[in-house]
């Protein structure tokens, strides 16, 4: 069978009508684990050792385990030590799910990135009368914020194609939106072939607005 282009433009309006459910995942999601990633990376400089442990156990789970797996342990599993998780929504378990793999990412890239901030600055600060809130906004975090993001953008984009696994717990998102394309019409390559360049644009567009926030976030600092 030869290769259908009158299809394949003809499905694209259908598939990127499923576009803002992804979008509403990766950015949700994203959201969330920078805010649980930072926590984690501030409590890991100080190097409490009993709390530095838990929270590099928790890294190593949610880095390991594989993402349909933790999906369907969130999802199909938590009802079974919790009954009252059994309302929980299958867009809700995917940002659960999202939220707490890609936070354990976040959580080593931002601690590299607070590292990365010498030390003096910080000594600097309080010597100058600085509380040590005061630092970390003031001094500390724009810096380390910059040095993370090109590795923050990564895992965007990372959590972007990942959140195609919501499919298997009945999200309607892209990949579910292919699925039912081809369910109809039986052609297979010319409907996948779409999603995938659906994604590709997406993540395209992103990276060219990422640079842009890049140049503009790191020109104060440049010498």
């Amino acid at each position: 069978m030869s290769f259908d282009f009158i299809y394949f433009i003809s499905v694209f309006p259908n598939i990127i009508s499923y576009l803002p459910t992804t979008l509403f995942i990766a950015v949700v999601s994203i959201f969330i684990a920078i805010f649980i990633g930072l926590f984690i990376a501030l409590i890991r400089v100080n190097k409490s050792f009993m709390i530095d442990g838990v929270l590099a156990l928790y890294i190593s789970l949610f880095r390991g385990m594989p993402t349909v797996v933790l999906l369907f342990i969130i999802y199909y599993g938590s009802p079974q030590l919790f009954p009252s998780l059994k309302e929980m929504s299958a867009m809700n378990a995917a940002l659960l799910c999202f939220s707490l793999k890609y936070s354990a990412y976040l959580a080593e890239i931002f601690r590299a990135g607070l590292e990365s901030v010498d030390n003096g600055q910080k000594e600097a600060g309080m010597a100058m009368g600085l509380s040590l809130i005061n630092v970390y906004r003031h001094i500390i975090l724009p810096q380390a914020f910059v040095n993370a993001l090109p590795s923050t953008g990564n895992m965007f984009i990372s959590l972007l194609k990942d959140s195609s696994v919501a499919f298997f717990v009945g999200v309607p998102e892209l990949l579910a939106a292919g699925k039912l394309l081809t369910v109809e019409s039986y052609k297979f390559f010319e409907t996948y072939l779409a999603v995938g360049i659906v994604y590709w644009l997406v993540v395209v567009l992103y990276s060219w607005a990422q640079k842009r926030l890049e140049v503009a976030l790191s020109s104060p600092y440049k010498r």
